[in-house]
């Protein structure tokens, strides 16, 4: 089965082409970092606009340079959510008009499910069960996973993600967006322990993450003044270091509370190096498992594979698959534990 992944839930166009029985047959991406770093921050109505353009064109380039045409994919995956309203209309208005076009299944994917089960796509992917970790701009959760669609939330952050401490305090620090990568290439030149920033609910007894705050200890410690470039290096190297000490705890825990031991990172943080560090090397009958870089950001691969894992289940049950509806929409906020198990 060959399925055409369409993902445009913020500020990155992805088109893919995932088989079920070669694997990934190839992808592009368009980001829009160029556009939205001058605002520092993802402007909506210019994400929108920006996938409407890059879309149709990017869905070529996979096709052509795949060898293969429209009526040769098998079924359209998209992501239905969560993610800007407009972005996510983008891409669903074109994967149903396709399928429609040329009488061909469609299915709407979650957006965190294909980040959860982007590292199935490497080489030495992870066995079920395991606890994951999604950490992203807009998302930080534990998640302990049974299979695809069986869910089970374990923490959750209670305001700011971690992606989110990354740019506000990026953007206090005059750096550019998105501000995880350059909040770590600033923290490359800081002096550890040189400015102190608090580890928020690190002990708070739960799975629960909250970030705001540490971006307020930021934004005070940058109105008290920093002298000079120094200064803006260490205290990049500690909202780093706090960060990660804060999302490492919490896997930890996560871990003897289930009494796994397989631990998936995912979202855009998973490419932060000081966390990759930090969580594979410290327990080692601890397998940590990370997407390729690649996949790190949001991609159309991940959608294309999860679309076509749920399609295949439903296949293989004897199910139909769904047709491309009259009526669609997108779930801007949706809940990962929500989905139904295949």
């Amino acid at each position: 089965m060959i399925v055409l992944g369409i993902e445009t839930s913020c500020d990155e166009t992805g088109i893919a082409l995932y088989d079920t029985d070669r694997g990934l047959l190839g992808q592009a991406l368009h980001s829009q970092i160029a556009m939205h770093e001058r605002y520092g921050g993802v402007v909506p109505e210019l994400a929108s606009r920006d996938h409407i353009q890059r879309v149709l064109p990017l869905t070529r380039q996979v096709l052509d340079e795949a060898g293969l045409t429209l009526a040769q994919v098998d079924a359209i995956g998209f992501t239905e959510g969560p993610g800007l309203a407009g972005a996510l209309l983008v891409g669903a208005s074109v994967a149903n008009a396709i399928a429609f076009a040329l009488d061909k299944p469609t299915i709407g994917i979650h957006h965190l499910e294909g980040h959860l089960l982007s590292p199935l796509l490497s080489a030495d992917p992870p066995p079920f069960p395991f606890v994951a970790l999604l950490v992203s701009g807009g998302h930080t959760q534990l998640m302990r996973v049974d299979g695809v669609g069986r869910y089970a939330l374990l923490g959750d952050t209670l305001d700011d993600a971690a992606g989110e401490a990354f740019d506000k305090s990026a953007k206090l620090l005059g750096l550019g967006y998105p501000g995880g990568p350059a909040i770590a290439r600033l923290a490359a030149a800081g002096r550890p322990d040189a400015i102190a920033l608090p580890r928020p609910m690190l002990r708070s007894g739960d799975l629960d993450f909250s970030f705001s705050g540490l971006k307020t200890a930021v934004s005070t410690r940058v109105r008290a003044g920093l002298d000079g470039e120094q200064d803006r290096a260490d205290l990049a190297w500690a909202l780093q270091a706090a960060i990660v000490d804060v999302l490492v705890a919490k896997s930890r825990a996560a871990l003897e509370q289930t009494g796994l031991t397989r631990l998936v990172v995912a979202g855009g943080v998973s490419a932060n190096q000081r966390l990759r560090e930090a969580l594979t090397g410290a327990r080692p009958a601890i397998r940590v498992y990370f997407p390729e870089p690649a996949l790190c950001t949001d991609n159309g691969a991940m959608i294309a594979f999860a679309a076509a894992l749920r399609l295949q289940a439903a296949r293989e049950a004897g199910q139909p698959l769904p047709p491309a509806p009259d009526v669609f929409g997108v779930r801007p906020r949706w809940p990962l534990e929500q989905l139904a198990a295949v």
